[in-house]
């Protein structure tokens, strides 16, 4: 069994950008959040083609990537208000980044573990951190008013 750590603590710092790169917008989280968990499953439903499909390594890789990958984009097409497509894809190649290493037969609990790393970069990091920070803004601008003149 896993720890949370290095291995998986990257994960929240790469899943709190995308959420900063789309504007920080706590309304977005939820769908955030479901597009890293499907990417987190897809990466182990591809992990388990690959290592399934009896033929060279590089063609199950490419079919598996194509045939995911039309599908994730496909269906977060048909349901764009409860699913954020590039945080399905993203997910997905955090997941195989971080679980191709392991292997499928060896992954143990690091799906959970990625996916928990996941939602912490987007709730804590991503949702709380930031409100945090907006408070924390608006005090010290009330305080000093010579402050918001230099943090604008």
């Amino acid at each position: 069994m896993q720890y949370l750590g290095v291995t998986t603590g990257a994960v929240a710092l790469i899943c709190a950008g995308l959420c900063a790169a789309n504007g920080d917008q706590v309304s977005d989280a939820p769908r955030i959040s479901a597009g890293f968990l499907l990417g987190d499953l897809w990466a182990v439903l591809a992990l388990a083609m690959i290592e399934k499909m009896p033929l060279s390594a590089d063609l199950p890789l490419f079919v598996t990537l194509f045939v995911l990958g039309g599908l994730a984009v496909l269906l977060s097409g048909l349901l764009p208000r409860w699913i954020f497509c590039p945080a399905w894809l993203c997910g997905w190649a955090i997941g195989l980044t971080v679980m191709s290493p392991v292997g499928f037969a060896d992954l143990d609990t690091l799906p959970v573990e990625i996916a928990a790393a996941m939602l912490v970069g987007v709730w804590y990091v991503g949702v709380f951190l930031n409100i945090v920070r907006e408070k924390l803004l608006r005090l010290w601008t009330g305080r000093h008013s010579r402050g918001k003149e230099r943090l604008l």
